[in-house]
């Protein structure tokens, strides 16, 4: 959190609670005059990235929910919350790509290449 950001928690902002990853969600205390609803934001640990936020929280922050969902009420079937890796080391890669060396086992039907001509 920035040295402004972290100010104007500390004077307006009210905690609502965190989730599993370590992210603090807050709101106004005090709503603003003329305005329909309250601010909110979240205080992300480590680096500010939009897709940790799990969908719990994700529908309270854009105004979905009054409240945040509980994270006890998942279903056995829902795999837990994954943030994005796209861009980082932890992406998908896969064999034939050029960090994994590029090769990648013929398949049946390749295409081939067309050329002018032919």
């Amino acid at each position: 959190m920035n040295l402004g950001t972290w100010i104007f928690t500390k004077l307006n902002g009210r905690q609502v609670g965190t989730d599993s990853a370590g992210n603090t969600y807050y709101e106004e205390r005090n709503p603003r005059a003329g305005s329909l609803r309250t601010r909110r934001w979240v205080d992300y640990k480590g680096a500010p990235e939009a897709s940790a936020v799990p969908p719990e929280w994700h529908s309270w922050l854009h105004y979905t929910t009054e409240r945040p969902l509980p994270e006890s009420g998942r279903k056995p079937w829902q795999k837990p919350h994954v943030a994005n890796a796209t861009g980082s080391a932890q992406s998908y890669r896969p064999a034939g790509h050029d960090y994994q060396g590029g090769q990648r086992a013929k398949a049946t039907g390749d295409y081939e290449a067309w050329t002018p001509g032919s």
